[in-house]
């Protein structure tokens, strides 16, 4: 049997943090304890915001917690290429369409249908309105050209056509910290029609890591319980696409005293900013319950 591969994959937009330790260390531990490979994906698509000085001190926060990993090292941003073949795929398939909407325009046709019924609009796991079809049956002709004129546009998952073509059931398997597995049934409709490639990039957080997890042989997904849901639609992508689907983990959130999860947005204390404070490694993973794996030697 090949080894489990587990993989850590942050995004360099940011300094890492006390919620990005747990997730690296835990994905350590299972690596260890499965007799597994570690792999560090650099998650950086959005090439806008991520920058060199946060992914060089990526590698330094992990190096200084005592992680080590498998090189090379993929970074998406050198990858593009990779996901517009899955993005083609998509296309021949029928599977997705061109959207020409700003984010303005679908919060406005969002209202104007909230407000004839007089009821909420439905909305996603992370709580945004499910778009409202705009763009679903444009003439093919106004498509071609409003393309050839270069106005923006991302592509959307077209699911009235997924349900007919592939209709399911989804699912998957989950694993704990033993090894023990169980089945989960997955409800990818409840994502709408959800962008897979951006209006800025080539791609999506959700079309890129399932192609990266398929191309890096990724067996065991650990990652936080903010990114269960899109578990679903990662299911339905995989299936479309004909790729293997891992094993999950979703791991509990850290907090801060206020009960938010701890986020770079938030600027949560960073990694960096406790170092400078004297905590050591050790001091973290004690903090973090990890006081029994290896330290760096000194």
């Amino acid at each position: 049997m090949t080894k489990p591969v587990f993989r850590f994959a942050p995004s360099p937009n940011g300094r890492l943090h006390l919620g990005h330790a747990y997730s690296a260390l835990l994905n350590d531990e299972l690596a260890r304890r499965f007799g597994g490979r570690l792999l560090l994906r650099i998650e950086d698509i959005d090439i806008a915001r991520c920058r060199p000085e946060f992914e060089t001190a990526i590698y330094e926060d992990l190096a200084w917690l005592g992680l080590r990993w498998e090189e090379p090292v993929r970074r998406q941003s050198e990858h593009f290429e990779d996901y517009r073949a899955a993005f083609l795929t998509l296309r021949r398939r029928g599977a997705v369409y061109p959207c020409f909407c700003s984010r303005k325009e679908v919060a406005s046709a969002v209202a104007c249908r909230e407000v004839k019924p007089g009821r909420p609009w439905p909305r996603d796991p992370d709580g945004a309105p499910l778009y409202p079809g705009t763009c679903r049956d444009l003439p093919s002709g106004e498509i071609e050209r409003r393309i050839a004129a270069g106005e923006p546009h991302s592509w959307r998952l077209d699911m009235g056509a997924l349900r007919a073509l592939l209709p399911g059931p989804y699912g998957y398997r989950r694993f704990d910290r033993e090894g023990r597995e169980e089945a989960v049934a997955a409800d990818p409709w409840r994502w709408g029609d959800a962008v897979v490639v951006r209006k800025d990039v080539p791609t999506s957080y959700h079309l890129s890591v399932v192609v990266d997890d398929a191309l890096q042989g990724v067996t065991h997904v650990v990652r936080g319980q903010d990114l269960e849901a899109a578990t679903d639609l990662h299911v339905l992508l995989q299936a479309i696409l004909g790729l293997p689907t891992p094993l999950y983990h979703h791991h509990g959130l850290l907090r801060d005293p206020e009960g938010d999860k701890l986020a770079k947005s938030r600027r949560s204390q960073s990694l960096a900013e406790l170092r400078a404070e004297g905590l050591t490694p050790q001091a973290i993973r004690q903090r973090l319950g990890f006081a029994g794996q290896p330290t760096p030697s000194t």
